[in-house]
Parts: structure tokens; C-alpha cells; sequence
């Protein structure tokens, strides 16, 4: 008989940096978090959260998300891009993962395409 494997999830923590946009007052994180806590689904529902999924804004732009249960970091992704495309911006920003944890909200390099184009 094979062994059985324990379903035990430790504790993952992912944060989503928005100080650049934020900075520039064009990146609302109050709006962000709260969109966050109404479109994360726990079991299959929204509103579910209770304690096995925490999210937190600090004072320096991030959204920190605590998740006590398996919680992919590619379903965070995809809700910041939906909030992007909600608020008509997704065309200067874009969803960049800096490392394991951490996303980070980028503008897009326009400047330099446009000098690439010139070029030619």
C-alpha cells in the first residue's frame, strides 16, 4: 500500500507592489484591495474568505495577500489584470513577477519604441 501524502498547506504570502502607479495618483490601492476581498473565491465562492485568505495594504503602495489555504499566485495575476481592465488602464500598466512572491505593476516602455521606430 502507498504511503499517503498529508495535505498539509503552509502559509503563502504574496504581495503586489502599485507604488508606481500609485506615486503618479493614476492606481487607486484602496480600490484595489478592495476588489481583491469582493473577487477572491475560498471553495468555489466569492465572499468566503474568513481566515484562510487575509489581505492587508501597507503605508508604501502594496497589497499584501495571506493565504492559509492552496492559493495559486497565477489566479492573483489574473484578478489584477481584470481590475486593470475594469479601470481602462491596462493599456500603460502590465503585471510583472519580480520574484516567487512578489508581482509588480509596471508601465509599459513606450519611449523607447517610439525612438525604435523612428530609426528605421
Amino acid at each position: 500500500m502507498a504511503p499517503v501524502k498529508s495535505t498539509v498547506v503552509k502559509k503563502q504570502k504574496f504581495i503586489i507592489d502599485c507604488s508606481a502607479p500609485a506615486n503618479d495618483k493614476i492606481f487607486d490601492v484602496a480600490a484595489f484591495e478592495k476588489f481583491l476581498h469582493d473577487r477572491i473565491k475560498v471553495e468555489g465562492r466569492t465572499n468566503n474568505l474568513g481566515d484562510a485568505v487575509v489581505i492587508s495594504r501597507t503605508g508604501d503602495n502594496k497589497v499584501t495577500v495571506v493565504a492559509n489555504i492552496a492559493f495559486s499566485k497565477r489566479y492573483l495575476k489574473y484578478l489584477t489584470k481584470k481590475f486593470l481592465k475594469k479601470n481602462q488602464i491596462r493599456d500603460w500598466l502590465r503585471v510583472i513577477a519580480t520574484d516567487k512572491q512578489t508581482f509588480e505593476l509596471r508601465y509599459f516602455n513606450i519611449a523607447n519604441d517610439e525612438e525604435a521606430e523612428d530609426e528605421e
